[in-house]
Formats: C-alpha cells, sequence, structure tokens
C-alpha cells in the first residue's frame, strides 16, 4: 500500500517535472511515484537539511544563499513544507 504522503509528493512532482525534464518521465501519479522510487529520491525536513545534502556529495555550494540553493532544478518544494530532491 502505498503512503499517502508519497503519493502527495509523486503528483506535486508529476506537475513540476518539467522544472528538471525536457520532456516528461511520467505521466501518471503511480508512474511519478515508481520513477521516484528508481531514481532514490528523497525528502528533506527543511533547506539545512537539503544543505548538508548537497555538502555530504562534494557539490559546491558555499556561496549560495538558501534561495539560490531551492532554486536548483532538483529541489521540489512540496505543500508541506518540506522539499523533494530528484537527482537526474
Amino acid at each position: 500500500m502505498v503512503d499517502e504522503t508519497w503519493m502527495m509528493y509523486a503528483e506535486t512532482f508529476l506537475e513540476k517535472q518539467d522544472q528538471l525534464f525536457d520532456e516528461p518521465v511520467a505521466n501518471t501519479p503511480e508512474e511519478a511515484l515508481d520513477f521516484l522510487e528508481d531514481c532514490y529520491a528523497q525528502v528533506f525536513d527543511c533547506v539545512d537539511d537539503v544543505r548538508a545534502y548537497f555538502e555530504e556529495n562534494g557539490t559546491d555550494i558555499a556561496e549560495m544563499d538558501d534561495e539560490e540553493l531551492l532554486d536548483n532544478a532538483e529541489v521540489f518544494e512540496m505543500p508541506d513544507g518540506k522539499y523533494l530532491l530528484v537527482e537526474a
């Protein structure tokens, strides 16, 4: 059974996927959920957690403020105030 929260994330990603991809990678919420699972998408509670993730993975973000960091195409703001990170 699919968690309701993850289904909300999948639906939001489906609506916003063009911020990261030139062509749709999913056409239904179920396809979006499968895609997010396949690419090991992660959800972070706050911008500090997003920043820590990028730093731990060697991304040079030292000069970026929070707004610039969240403008990254891989970061999707979710309706519940969390952040979905999709590495393409």
